[in-house]
């Protein structure tokens, strides 16, 4: 099992989870966040005043899968997910050891 890990921009989660849902992803956990990267950050003017927004808010999708369904869930978020513009995001997958579903005890692929 892997699990996928993606920050995609917040305004892109509905068209993802949609994208997702079309190819057979029966769930996710979503969190908003902030964080920077290559963009760090940026200024805005607000009551006429300049300041720095040095965190930029993000969406983080945290989905797993079994193995042979990872490559097409993070090619269906980097294809969905994607603006051609800075701050698109990253998808980091890792390894799974263990899963167990709390209700009925089942475990592995068979508690996602």
């Amino acid at each position: 099992m892997k699990l996928i890990i993606a920050a995609i921009k917040p305004f892109k989660l509905e068209e993802v989870r949609e994208a997702l849902t079309a190819v057979g992803v029966r769930g996710m956990m979503v969190t908003e966040i902030k964080g920077f990267g290559a963009q760090s950050g940026h200024t805005e003017i607000y009551r006429g005043a300049e300041y720095a927004v040095n965190f930029v808010p993000k969406v983080k999708l945290e989905i797993v899968v079994a193995d042979s369904m990872a490559d097409q869930v993070v090619d269906t978020i980097q294809k969905t997910a994607r603006t051609d513009k800075i701050g698109d995001g990253k998808i980091f997958v890792l390894d799974v050891e263990a899963a167990v579903r709390v209700r009925t005890g089942e475990t592995d692929e068979n508690a996602l």
